[in-house]
């Protein structure tokens, strides 16, 4: 301890130039996070017959809802969206058709229940695939919440609370984030979001879509694709960040496909009047602009007014990684390190960086390289 303290033990290590380490640890790498991101850099880092571990768990959404091995995009993201856009894509299909020529009685219905036990089904076979592809790379894959509890160490909590200790050389956090909610009454007993949607075992009905993300503006499309009726409430302008021509473009495009947009008010009340699948809510909502309250009744609100990284709970600063108290998000250099050398992060919760997969996956797989063989690739 006193030559740790003196700093003489590192120099002992760090002789020859390269560091010695002290003991064997259970992983050469431990990647907390199995989504786009941490799979790619774990199986990456398995060509290279290094010895890596995946630990991935998914806290239920307020509403209890959880989901396999693959992260956001895969289960409650990219994936299921674009199938659901797929399924409004077709009704639109039915009805110009007729036009072409094409003969069928007027009644067209829409089923929802058809369509989400497809979409299931089928993220369900790459949940199955992903964990075969972990088996057959040799990567130790745990259903299991891991947080730091000390230098290079981990500990790892499954869902019936067994608790377990892991050692590794390097980290790599991929945590990604979930969604935000508004901190309103209401808004986590009745409220939905993406993580909810994709999986709702009934037709959302008459629908609430509060926020101006490309989350928001992608749900209300399907939605209104399959023939709902939705509303998009706004707080200030669609798309903040995006090209503000192209932006205004979506919602007109978007209102003259009959959505409505209330435009500059937030929810500051959420009550449910009438229980079912779906109920009946009632949504109070305050002007941005002075002091004028409306209510709306709807079947379902579905909140997608932003993203926040999950790092506040993997006990980073039980091992020092600062992260921005702010947003959350983790400051690293050029090399994807966080300000402690044995630990990296990659996706989403990096500051200033681009949150999409193929990103994740391509940061991942350079990272590994870098570290596992010899190459530069930033």
């Amino acid at each position: 301890v006193q030559a740790h303290k003196e700093g003489s033990l590192q120099k002992q290590r760090e002789m020859n130039g390269h560091t010695v380490v002290p003991h064997s640890y259970d992983y050469d790498l431990i990647v907390i996070g199995g989504g786009s991101g941490g799979l790619a850099a774990a199986k990456e880092a398995a060509k290279y017959e290094k010895k890596v571990m995946v630990l991935d768990f998914v806290t239920p959404t307020p509403l209890g809802n959880s989901w396999g091995l693959g992260g956001t995009c895969v289960n409650v993201g990219c994936i299921p969206k674009k199938l659901m856009h797929q399924a409004a894509l077709l009704g639109q299909a039915l009805q110009d058709s007729r036009k072409f020529g094409w003969q069928f009685p007027e009644e067209v219905k829409h089923n929802w229940m058809t369509m989400t036990e497809s979409v299931q089904n089928y993220i369900g076979s790459l949940n199955w695939g992903y964990r075969v592809a972990l088996r057959e790379k040799k990567v130790t894959y745990e259903n299991a919440y891991g947080e730091f509890v000390g230098p290079h160490t981990v500990k790892a909590t499954n869902k019936r609370g067994v608790e377990k200790l892991y050692t590794a050389e390097k980290f790599l956090i991929a945590t990604g984030e979930r969604p935000r909610y508004l901190g309103i009454p209401g808004d986590k007993e009745y409220c939905i979001s993406s993580d909810d949607l994709f999986s709702l075992p009934y037709c959302p009905g008459k629908t609430l879509v509060v926020g101006a993300s490309y989350v928001a503006l992608e749900c209300a499309g399907f939605l209104a694709g399959i023939g709902l009726d939705v509303t998009v409430m706004v707080r200030s302008i669609l798309l903040r960040g995006f090209d503000q021509d192209i932006a205004n473009k979506i919602g007109e495009y978007m209102e003259e496909h009959g959505i409505n947009f209330i435009r500059e008010f937030v929810p500051i009340k959420v009550e449910q009047i009438e229980e079912g699948t779906p109920g009946i809510l009632k949504v109070t909502s305050k002007s941005t602009r002075g002091n004028e309250i409306i209510e709306g009744e709807y079947n379902t609100v579905l909140l997608a007014i932003g993203r926040d990284a999950c790092t506040r709970k993997i006990g980073l600063d039980k091992v020092g990684v600062i992260i921005n108290e702010k947003t959350g998000k983790i400051p690293v250099n050029d090399k994807e390190q966080t300000n402690v050398p044995y630990i990296y992060a990659i996706g989403d919760i990096l500051q200033d960086k681009l949150e999409l997969t193929p990103v994740a996956i391509q940061a991942g797989r350079l990272l590994v390289r870098r570290l596992y063989a010899g190459a530069t690739t930033k």
